[in-house]
């Protein structure tokens, strides 16, 4: 749904805002259902809701006596209103959960921590289907089981399927060009269909084993393989039975994974939500196939005064805007409109979808462990958040800051000799280190001298402060517990010389906002626990040799520089194999399989005459022409 399926519905003046503009509004809406959005003075959306009656619904909002504080000031703040009228409720609250989503609305209950999970997918678009790892969009034609929580749960069942069931995880081409079994055979990981060691059509039954199992037929396979084993071991045949023992070993090592299990409920996601402090918490667990495939624990962004009923309905719709749901939903607390909730999920996956609240048996026991589970991560949540202000505040004293920062920003350079440079930028605030905001810059200048650390950092100062403030111009940072976009604070691995020719480029930007800047120069020999800080205005000093804050920034600098090591070292990776054939206009896989297949090697193109490259069957003159220039330019 794009914002052209909205019908604006404009008064005929515009008012000061709050009830009065509202009040103008509700004299043309339908008794339908529907969405509507909440607009602020400056044109942002401030909340997004669905209504089964929107007249009704928006009617109540024209009497905010009685209503919560924080639907008063939402009232207050509205200057404008939009609607789009629904077939259904079911497709309002669809549409509702999208526009959530997408927009970020500050009043709205937000999933912030909105990750795809992988799944485990065996392409059956090959002659020997292929076991791997998928995460995105299904479009390989296939058998897909999931979600897994995490990639630690998909590679290690990943790595059981393979002992058990001997299926390749090679990618075709490295497939299509075996001419002899690869180590996976050997270690009996693989049945290696690639040289033909085993028939396609028992290949096949592999698959089959395996798309059985995963599905939950796990009793099949296993009473399958008993026999299979039984009969090799009374053949005599005790090479094939010890296969086949290891075989269901790994079978079981599979089905023992997670700390809880499910006897009766073959494919459900378990949602349980706990709240304290102030914050919600809500974990959930993946069951398919009667085992456990995970859990993830997170933390949406609501107001203090929702109750977890309300927050749990919220989250759930959005968690489900972009995925499939389960067959089954079980839930801590019950909805107020489950059947709502149902009948759009049930129409988002194709078929029927069960919301429940059990209150006994296994299905409760299963609730009450991800109950259990909310409860103590939001706890350890609490305790790192709490361990984490009290490190910010420690930096904002020991350095002077006017304000607790909330954001933090370090940077560091890599480079060998000039070559491969890279910038990276770390960023910490109130909930430890942030690596979704990391940033990476390669340094494009081609006037930098080699080794110019300085110039580099001009470089990605420059363009990281250009591009935040310009996107940031207009926009206001209204939720305090988001990550803001201006950092409170930028380290510089420096002393006195760097700081200021870093604040003279920051200078030079002429930024709206102002930006604390410390240096940390390293000790002697640099020795940790003796770094010197340099702030405008004060004396070059140290921090106590035990002080938690030191090691902190430690830490802060010691990832920056673990951060840009990395990447420099991606770079020169991927540089290095680069094929100079690559560089060529006009060269594409076609032709530079064609010279490499004639040639041996790029070296040896760069070499050949112009007659050579000429004879190449795919190479014009013209495209010879163009290869012998390439490596026989004078400049």
């Amino acid at each position: 749904m794009t914002d052209d399926s909205f019908t604006t519905i404009q008064p005929g003046a515009e008012k000061a805002g709050g009830p009065e503009t509202i009040r103008t509004f509700v004299k043309t809406l339908p008794s339908a259902p529907g969405v509507y959005r909440m607009i602020d003075a400056k044109g942002d959306v401030i909340y997004v809701g669905k209504a089964r009656s929107l007249k009704s619904r928006v009617t109540n909002y024209t009497r905010p006596e009685g209503l919560p504080v924080r639907i008063q000031r939402m009232i207050a703040a509205t200057h404008s209103m939009e609607f789009v009228r629904t077939e259904t409720e079911s497709e309002a609250l669809l549409l509702e959960a999208n526009l959530i989503k997408r927009l970020k609305p500050r009043f709205n209950v937000l999933l912030r921590d909105d990750k795809s999970f992988p799944y485990i997918l065996v392409a059956t678009d090959h002659e020997a289907p292929e076991l791997m790892k998928h995460r995105g969009s299904r479009r390989r034609q296939g058998h897909y089981f999931g979600p897994f929580a995490s990639v630690s749960a998909v590679n290690r069942t990943i790595a059981s399927l393979q002992k058990a069931f001997l299926l390749r995880n090679c990618s075709d081409s490295f497939y299509a060009a075996r001419t002899r079994p690869c180590l996976q055979f050997q270690i009996k990981r693989c049945a290696a269909p690639c040289t033909g060691e085993i028939a396609l059509d028992d290949y096949a039954g592999l698959v089959d084993s395996a798309r059985q199992f995963l599905s939950g037929k796990s009793r099949t396979v296993r009473e399958k393989l008993q026999g299979e084993m039984n009969q090799a071991s009374a053949d005599l045949d005790f090479e094939r039975a010890a296969l086949l023992r290891d075989r269901l070993s790994a079978l079981a090592l599979i089905q023992s994974q997670g700390d809880a299990t499910a006897r009766s409920v073959e494919e459900a996601d378990v949602f349980a939500i706990h709240h304290e402090g102030g914050q919600f918490c809500v974990q959930v667990f993946f069951f398919r196939a009667y085992q456990n495939w995970g859990n993830h624990a997170y933390r949406p962004r609501a107001d203090a005064s929702l109750d977890d009923v309300e927050v749990l309905e919220a989250f759930i719709s959005q968690f489900y805007e972009n995925r499939t749901p389960p067959r089954l939903v079980l839930l801590s607390h019950d909805l107020a409109e489950p059947e709502v909730l149902e009948e759009a999920l049930s129409s988002s996956a194709g078929r029927k979808v069960r919301l429940e609240t059990p209150k006994r048996g296994e299905k409760r026991d299963l609730v009450q462990h991800a109950l259990d589970n909310a409860r103590e991560a939001l706890g350890r949540q609490l305790a790192e958040g709490a361990s984490q202000r009290q490190l910010l505040e420690g930096v904002a004293e020991r350095f002077g800051l006017e304000v607790v920062p909330r954001r933090i920003e370090v940077y560091d350079n890599s480079h060998i000799s000039g070559t491969n440079a890279v910038g990276g930028m770390i960023v910490a605030g109130t909930e430890g280190l942030s690596k979704k905001h990391y940033r990476t810059f390669n340094i494009k200048s081609e006037t930098l001298t080699p080794g110019d650390d300085f110039g580099m950092m001009r470089e990605v100062l420059t363009r990281r402060f250009t591009r935040l403030a310009a996107e940031t111009a207009d926009t206001a940072e209204d939720d305090p517990d988001a990550m803001p976009e201006w950092p409170d604070v930028v380290f510089i691995d420096g002393g006195a010389g760097q700081l200021n020719a870093v604040r003279q480029v920051l200078a030079e930007l002429q930024l709206p906002r102002d930006v604390a800047l410390i240096g940390i120069a390293k000790g002697e020999e640099r020795d940790a626990g003796r770094e010197k800080f340099f702030i405008e205005g004060r004396e070059p000093f140290m921090l106590p040799h035990r002080d938690p804050v030191l090691y902190y920034v430690q830490r802060l600098r010691d990832e920056a520089h673990r951060f840009a090591i990395g990447t420099h070292r991606a770079r020169r990776k991927k540089d290095i194999a680069k094929n100079p054939l690559d560089e060529i206009e006009g060269i594409g896989p076609t032709r530079k399989r064609a010279l490499l297949n004639h040639f041996g090697s790029a070296k040896a193109v760069s070499r050949a005459s112009f007659d050579d490259l000429a004879n190449v069957p795919g190479i014009s003159d013209q495209i010879a022409q163009t290869v012998y220039d390439h490596f026989n330019r004078t400049d």
